[in-house]
């Protein structure tokens, strides 16, 4: 039987204001924490958006042991011997700052570099963010021993510490990233990491003062906290782990088709937090019943405009769709937590369980995943997770019955597919319309927590299915870098003749097709297309150019490589392998085999790969990186700049690739330019007539000298101008980014 002793009621505003205080300065400064030093390793890692979720397993991971420290300590000595252990692991944390990079650190090039990010995280910030991950359960706990009159319910301690999270993460790109550099970022942190340690020790004196002060004439009375059971323990781990799922899936959704930026990451993780903040609040009760009747509701257009038909709405709508389906899947799921939470002899013990199931749902995302999948089939499989969570899942009666009907319609679905020999594009257009009446049908299963989720996982099943047919996929694969696949289309030729020719996509983004006509296999297209400015290019510098040493930094399919002479010599940057692996494969493309002369293949972060050349090594220099749409910010810094043109001959020309949907680039280039002294035109690409897979792009082209780029401008086939002036733009540095400030 456990028992407590009944302390004075203390009424103190300042202790609130004290211990709250504390948690809100530990969550600020983990969460400025995370996405500063994502920031600071993502240009080891060319941008990848799996840095951002590789960092986050490290701190749901690191938070996890920080929870299990708290737990132990809490639950196996005296509040004093806790303040005196506490002391000691925070005096050994100090020896981590300032905090920083590990000198001589590069990952590795011939393998996932999952794990050497990880061991790299925690030699540079393990130690104080460990620290930090462990002030939110203990000081709850302690402070459900100070005797305050609401220390028997200390909860709502733990909205405080989600506030300061939440605001710690929306100043970051909004006022941190914008005016302060990393440099200082990490200094500042380091002073506010000394500052935490002196508001704990506050924490720590009121705890040892209470307990000496403690009347012997306290009398002890029973316990009433229940024990766990394990239905409960399950319960919370599964409450846990869907939410942390989603938050990871849903953020390599966004940051491959935009950006990988902060910005960007912060969004999912904000709103995350913003659940806890609400479901740990007085309204708690108000707020659970209305996302768990409006969930429903949001599901029908989500199904139907984001899975079933996405090209419906533009892509800022469906953004907001995901966001908000999002947001009310994970308030369902941390309301039921906040429902059902412990007694406070429990409480660290709760928390445990949820940072073990958050920990364990990022490494599923992380190292699971990847290697299951061959595309981002996580988040879909834990949307339907998340509908099965809904309340009345313990409590639902006949669950066979609940299921018959999904799996009925997954049958009659699957005996369409195998029975039929060629599915006409009439009927799967019949059965995209089949899907969305489904989505309404959905709403009337709101109650049975069983039948909705699996009919909504019927829904997404098929609609991935048929996007995958329809897109005619040929080939997918994973990888560190994101999804890559090869799909094969048909187009009219000049003689309105159907033509095959592949594609190759990075997540959703083109990066490169090729005509399947033997005499046009060797014809550049999509952004590198002969009438486009990569093809003006060559020409303009035809007669001067058969001797040139040439570097090219993004492979694609491999387009480029029909640009080469045979005493030419080019050097291929490529950070990711499977693209090489795909663009060599004849299955899918034969620029390589057919128009590679002397080429030289070298996987790395390019920045990392072009420090290693000699100087004055090139003519010409093409900078052609993508992740997806966006261009990795390190590529587009001062310090890159300078570094492309120390590798550049004094004559040799740097072509700029800046096609993208959301961010305007040039005007990043045209400051740097501006700074460098550089000669520079842009050519914004349309063409003046129809040309089969000959599209829109947009380039730059600089040089020393604005005679080097004389034949560009004499050149009639195109129309290059001066690259024009922007003077409201803060320098791109390695120290500083601001994807805001060229949002389009």
């Amino acid at each position: 039987m456990n028992t407590t002793l009944k302390q004075p009621i203390d009424r103190n505003v300042s202790l609130i204001v004290l211990f709250a205080g504390t948690l809100f300065i530990s969550a600020t400064l983990m969460f400025v924490l995370q996405p500063m030093f994502g920031k600071t390793l993502l240009p080891l890692l060319g941008g990848s958006p799996a840095v951002w979720n590789t960092c986050m397993v490290f701190y749901q991971t690191i938070v996890f042991f920080g929870y299990l420290y708290a737990h132990f300590l809490s639950t196996k000595f005296s509040p004093h011997r806790q303040i005196q252990i506490h002391a000691v692991v925070i005096a050994i944390s100090l020896i981590a700052l300032p905090i920083a990079l590990p000198e001589n650190t590069f990952p590795p090039t011939d393998s996932d570099p999952t794990f050497w990010l990880m061991w790299t995280l925690f030699l540079a910030i393990g130690l104080p963010f460990f620290v930090v991950s462990t002030t939110s359960p203990l000081l709850q706990k302690w402070f459900s021993g100070v005797g305050h009159h609401t220390s028997e319910d200390p909860y709502y301690l733990y909205a405080a510490s989600n506030a300061g999270s939440m605001i710690a993460l929306l100043s970051y790109p909004f006022f941190l990233e914008p005016n302060i550099g990393l440099l200082d970022q990490r200094i500042f942190w380091s002073i506010g990491f000394g500052f935490l340690c002196l508001l704990v020790a506050g924490c720590a004196f009121i705890l040892w003062r209470n307990q000496q002060t403690t009347s012997v004439e306290n009398v002890v009375e029973l316990d009433t906290a229940e024990e766990l059971s394990l239905s409960k323990k399950l319960h919370w781990f599964a409450l846990a782990f869907v939410p942390s799922s989603l938050l990871l899936g849903l953020t390599n959704f966004i940051s491959t088709d935009i950006a990988s930026a902060p910005l960007l990451w912060i969004i999912p993780l904000t709103l995350y937090l913003l659940t806890f903040i609400l479901v740990f609040s007085k309204w708690t009760d108000k707020i659970h019943s209305i996302m768990v009747w409006i969930q429903p509701v949001v599901l029908l257009p989500f199904i139907a405009y984001s899975f079933v038909d996405p090209g419906a709405l533009p892509y800022w709508l469906n953004l907001i769709l995901h966001l908000l389906a999002f947001f009310i899947a994970v308030m369902v799921c941390h309301g039921e937590l906040a429902k059902n939470r412990p007694h406070t002899q429990h409480l660290t013990y709760f928390y445990l369980i949820m940072s073990f199931a958050g920990m364990l749902g990022g490494m599923f995302n992380t190292f699971v995943a990847p290697f299951v999948f061959n595309a981002i089939y996580e988040y879909p499989i834990m949307i339907v997770a998340a509908l099965l969570l809904r309340p009345g899942l313990i409590n639902s009666q006949k669950p066979v019955l609940q299921a018959m009907f999904p799996l009925l319609l997954l049958c009659l679905g699957l005996g369409v597919y195998f029975f039929s020999d060629n599915l006409s594009q009439a009927l799967v257009y019949g059965v995209t319309n089949g899907l969305i009446l489904l989505a309404g049908l959905t709403y009337a299963f709101r109650s049975r927590p069983i039948s909705l989720a699996l009919l909504a996982g019927v829904i997404l099943f098929f609609a991935l299915g048929i996007q995958y047919l329809i897109s005619n996929t040929i080939y997918q694969e994973r990888s560190f870098f994101g999804v890559l696949s090869v799909r094969q289309s048909v187009l009219m030729d000049e003689k309105k003749q159907p033509e095959k020719y592949h594609e190759l996509f990075h997540g959703t983004t083109k990066h490169g097709a090729q005509r399947l006509a033997t005499h046009l296999q060797t014809t550049p297209l999509t952004y590198y297309s002969r009438p486009g400015p990569m093809g003006q290019l060559f020409s303009a510098y035809d007669n001067q150019s058969s001797q040139w040493e040439i570097g090219a930094v993004g492979l694609g399919a491999g387009a480029l490589a029909c640009y080469a002479k045979q005493q030419q010599h080019w050097t291929q940057y490529e950070i990711d392998p499977l693209v090489i692996e795909v663009a060599q494969n004849t299955d899918y493309f034969t620029y390589l085999k057919r128009c590679s002369k002397n080429t030289t293949f070298t996987v790395g972060d390019a920045r990392l790969s072009l420090a290693k050349e000699p100087d004055q090594k090139f003519d010409l220099l093409i900078m052609d990186a993508f992740s997806s749409d966006s261009v990795p910010t390190h590529l587009l810094t001062r310090e890159a700049m300078a570094l492309y043109f120390t590798k550049l001959k004094p004559s040799g020309i740097l072509a700029f690739h800046i096609t993208n949907r959301h961010l305007d680039l040039k005007k990043v280039i045209a400051d740097h330019v501006k700074h460098l002294k550089l000669a520079a035109l842009i050519q914004e690409f349309k063409p003046k007539q129809e040309i089969p897979l000959v599209i829109n792009t947009d380039w730059v082209v600089m040089a020393k000298q604005a005679d080097t780029l004389a034949p560009l401008q004499e050149n009639t086939t195109g129309s290059w101008q001066k690259l024009p002036l922007y003077f409201d733009m803060k320098p791109w540095t390695d120290d500083f980014t601001n994807i805001i400030g060229i949002w389009k």
